[in-house]
């Protein structure tokens, strides 16, 4: 205390008057303020103001460089190492304000928080954006216990990422499947648009109740999603907002927000910030280029790294995606990860994962390009998590066999409906779920890739 100009001590009265002060060592005035004591009546009693008396703390007084680098977080390390993103304050807040120009978010927010604080996604839009407007923060204490959490805190806002989201719907449905007539799930319609509208009201009321009754809108983020989820979401009465964004800017580069929703789209540029399509190919599809005030200073200690990343002024994501007439932004998959074919041609691996992960006896998948010597050409091949909840609904003690057929059952029919090109030719099932990072994205690189070449089902 000898070298700080104290201004205000808060202590309990249990604990008595603090040692400190008996050390007479702190220089300056000393407003002494007991737990229960309110600083408006020390400072009418001291005959000052309360902002006289905080303008002599050192902390509200300090010069911050807004370029300068405060903040250090870690890619999650999806196709490899991550590399240490140096973030300032003007990134950050630039975020802040561009995000809260486009969803409400004020004094009556209420969120639950439930990813890693760590992540920029959850750090800066569930976190620093609700304090700065107001909201009040309630912290999850565990996936275990997100139900339980849900009810007691009764958030209106909620932060999410797709495998979440999914698990979320499919307790949807598993409670009304168990609560309404069986008929109304054998129309091949969404529920909602199967049952009669006066029970409409009732289901939504419902639904909404086991979130703790407030819930109205989620943001999603993080990685891919099925747009049909997003839709299903608003049917039951929840508007599910999802984005695109990368550690390097802060998050934030494109969203749905409060007035305009593509489910189909990663959304819009968000205020301030700019995109472009690099090199477009005759689908219009390009790396996806970013700039603007959230974008960060650079990698920590990788100089080299950080030349690369930047061309002319935009940041290069590594993420390929195109944007439409109206300006919304499609994402197709990620620069590292598209397999080339032998005559040219280019598969989305998340293209095909999208397609194979709709399916009900596939629970997750990771599609990879393998080098066939005998055809002398890179044949798509998918790596497979079977849903055994389902698939042993079907058959009660399934063998081996059994699962490989009903699961090159369904790759068949999915292969159908894509040209040549696009197929599947090798399929390898596996017993394990795939390692994920903390967003819970599937790692595409390591022990995720392997698998047996000889024991692979040949299509």
């Amino acid at each position: 205390m000898e070298t700080r100009e104290c201004c205000c001590i808060f202590y309990k009265k249990s604990e008595g008057m603090p040692r400190m002060m008996q050390t007479n060592s702190c220089k300056g005035t000393v407003y002494v303020v007991k737990e229960k004591d309110s600083l408006y009546k020390i400072a009418k009693a001291h005959g000052v103001r309360v902002k006289d008396i905080m303008r002599q703390n050192p902390f509200v007084n300090v010069n911050v460089d807004p370029d300068e680098m405060h903040f250090l977080l870690f890619t999650s390390g999806t196709t490899g190492n991550s590399k240490g993103v140096c973030l300032s304050h003007r990134n950050i807040c630039s975020n802040i304000f561009s995000v809260g120009s486009i969803v409400k978010v004020d004094t009556s927010t209420s969120i639950l928080s439930i990813l890693p604080m760590h992540h920029t996604y959850e750090c800066t839009l569930g976190f620093l954006l609700v304090i700065s407007s107001g909201g009040s923060i309630a912290f999850c204490d565990g996936f275990r216990h997100l139900a339980d959490n849900f009810l007691e805190y009764s958030p209106n806002i909620i932060l999410s990422v797709p495998l979440l989201l999914e698990k979320l719907h499919k307790k949807i449905y598993k409670a009304l499947q168990a609560s309404l007539p069986e008929k109304y799930f054998k129309t091949g319609k969404h529920i909602m648009d199967s049952v009669p509208f006066f029970m409409k009201p009732f289901i939504k009321r419902k639904i909404v109740k086991s979130f703790g009754g407030r819930l109205k809108k989620i943001i999603v983020g993080a990685s891919a999603i099925d747009p049909k989820l997003l839709e299903s979401f608003n049917k039951f009465g929840i508007l599910v907002l999802s984005g695109y964004g990368l550690t390097e800017c802060s998050p934030l580069v494109s969203g749905n927000n409060d007035l305009f929703h593509n489910f189909e789209s990663a959304g819009l540029p968000i205020p301030n910030v700019e995109f472009i399509i690099d090199s477009p190919n005759e689908e219009g599809v390009g790396e996806i280029l970013v700039k603007g005030p959230n974008v960060m200073l650079g990698y920590y200690n990788n100089e080299e790294a950080t030349k690369e990343t930047f061309k002319d002024g935009y940041f290069k994501t590594g993420d390929l995606g195109k944007i439409d007439s109206n300006g919304w932004l499609y994402i197709t998959g990620r620069c590292k990860s598209v397999i080339i074919t032998k005559n040219g041609k280019n598969v989305y691996p998340e293209e095909l994962e999208e397609l194979l992960n709709k399916n009900d006896f596939i629970e997750e998948s990771l599609v990879t390009g393998d080098f066939n010597e005998v055809h002398d050409d890179t044949e798509v091949t998918a790596l497979i998590v079977p849903n055994m909840d389902i698939i042993k609904k079907k058959i009660k003690k399934p063998t081996k066999e059994d699962i490989a057929n009903i699961i090159n059952s369904a790759i068949k029919t999915i292969n159908e409906k894509l040209p040549n090109f696009k197929h599947i030719k090798n399929v390898s099932i596996r017993d394990t779920e795939f390692e994920k990072t903390t967003t819970q994205k599937i790692k595409r690189f390591g022990s995720n890739l392997d698998h047996n070449t000889d024991e692979k089902n040949k299509k």
